[in-house]
């Protein structure tokens, strides 16, 4: 005779199911509130702004809709290239950037001049403007004679990636740091090498600890990228500027300004969620 024997699935309790239904609930009413506020404070921003003087005025210099339309399609073109410098920068900065907080974690008085260079390089351009970079980059570089003549955009994006990297090396050395110094000393203990120590163990949980850090430096660099346009690079920014100076109208640099923002939306989306998640994944030990 055979018996089968079933267990019983785990079933929350109804004080849980309680709570979770209390939850929900003002869950509800916290978002319903917030819809109501927020329509009611820009109805009340709305009809503040309309009701100025010059308001007329702002409107069709700002906001005219035959002269936005007539831009979008070089403006447009001229973000193709913003975003082109965006992606070689971000590889760039991503590769200098690390092997500076590499170098800063360096130990041993033989890699003094190493650690003294790369700290002295954080500190230069963690303090000096981009603006001034891109002056120094753009016009001083190329008046050396010792290199060929390069696009405007060349040298933007190594202003980019020479300004960047700065405070990208501070935030992965500062996770880097982060990281236990047990978890070296385990790798340590294993046979592996300090190079490899960094590689496997150290880089990868020190990334992850700042990776929050990271994407609002990349998301700083999609605004910074319109810079390029001081060195004649015909960006967004400048293709705007050029359709200002042929119709009299600012509404080409508002057009540009959504598009910008409309390119950094997503990844700063990405972040209040990625941080939210981190956050989340931290507390959970401590859910009651």
């Amino acid at each position: 005779m055979s018996t089968s024997t079933s267990t019983p699935s785990w079933r929350p309790s109804e004080l849980e199911l309680s709570r979770r239904n209390v939850r929900r609930r003002a869950t509800g009413r916290s978002v319903l509130i917030g819809i109501v506020s927020t329509i009611a404070f820009a109805t009340i921003v709305g009809l503040l702004i309309v009701n100025t003087p010059g308001w007329e005025s702002v409107k069709a210099s700002f906001f005219n809709f035959e002269v936005g339309a007539a831009s979008v399609p070089s403006i447009l073109v001229g973000l193709w290239l913003n975003i082109q410098v965006l992606f070689i920068s971000a590889i760039g900065v991503a590769i200098f950037g690390t092997l500076l907080a590499v170098t800063r974690s360096l130990r041993g008085p033989v890699f003094f001049p190493l650690r003294a260079a790369a700290t002295i390089y954080t500190d230069l351009f963690r303090g000096m403007p981009l603006l001034i970079v891109l002056y120094l980059v753009g016009f001083g570089l190329p008046a050396l004679d010792i290199f060929p003549r390069m696009p405007a955009m060349f040298w933007g994006t190594i202003a980019l990636i020479l300004t960047y990297s700065a405070y990208v090396a501070e935030v992965l050395r500062a996770g880097m740091e982060a990281v236990h110094p047990s978890q070296r000393m385990a790798a340590r203990s294993l046979g592996l090498s300090h190079a490899k120590t960094l590689r496997i163990v150290v880089i990868p949980q020190g990334v992850r600890k700042v990776v929050p850090a990271l994407m609002n430096d990349f998301v700083s660099m999609q605004k910074d990228v319109g810079l390029i346009s001081i060195l004649g690079a015909v960006d967004a920014v400048r293709a705007a500027q050029i359709q200002v100076a042929q119709s009299y109208n600012f509404t080409p640099y508002v057009i540009a300004a959504l598009l910008f923002v409309a390119m950094s939306w997503p990844m700063i989306r990405l972040t209040d969620w990625l941080t939210a998640r981190l956050a989340k994944r931290e507390q959970i030990g401590g859910v009651v």
